[in-house]
């Protein structure tokens, strides 16, 4: 049994009598092939929430500084975490990103760039570029009752229907934005309406 396999099963089963925790959808995300999942970050709780509500193995990005702590940087990669220099751009993230989904893997993006305490980060085009240069479908996902998070709370994990994101060199209209911009809606609409 691999390490993921481990702690998705230990966390999972810690998560459910913790808290009442739901998955809806979860039947959209793809059994296999190359896909993104596009969620909402508002808690440190919301990577592992997502990744116990998932059918397969996700790998997410995530900052450089993790990878700097003497515990993390050992046990990220175990759960297929890679880094991201957000200083930088993030260009090194992004083409690793895109060499997972051609190899058929999952991987799973903040399209806020990091967590949204506030409500009021910009969507990053991050996940429409992975989808426009990949092919790979985004599955919209909201992850709703981690802002005050305590025992028992109720904590749902809402999937959406997988979309494309197909970019048009000739559009005097920036396709990557747009594609960006509706992946948010999609998820604060799922988000919303599993209040």
């Amino acid at each position: 049994m691999t390490f993921y396999r481990f702690s998705h099963i230990a966390v999972g089963l810690l998560f459910r009598i913790l808290f009442r925790f739901r998955v809806i959808g979860a039947e959209k995300v793809p059994p296999d092939g190359g896909v993104i999942i596009a969620a909402n970050h508002i808690s440190n709780f919301d990577p592992p929430m997502l990744g116990i509500s998932l059918p397969r193995p996700v790998s997410y990005m995530a900052k450089k500084e993790l990878f700097a702590l003497p515990i993390l940087k050992t046990i990220l990669p175990w759960l297929y975490a890679f880094p991201v220099d957000r200083e930088a751009g993030g260009t090194g993230a992004l083409r690793a990103a895109l060499r997972m989904l051609k190899e058929g893997r999952c991987v799973g993006i903040f399209p806020e760039g990091g967590r949204n305490v506030s409500g009021t980060n910009d969507e990053k085009a991050g996940a429409a570029f992975l989808a426009a240069a990949s092919g790979a479908p985004v599955v919209p996902a909201a992850i709703v009752g981690t802002r005050r998070l305590r025992p028992f709370a109720r904590v749902t994990v809402v999937f959406g229907d997988p979309m494309h994101v197909v970019r048009n060199r000739q559009s005097k209209e920036d396709d990557l934005e747009k594609g960006a911009a509706e992946i948010m809606q999609r998820i604060r609409t799922l988000e919303e309406s599993n209040r």
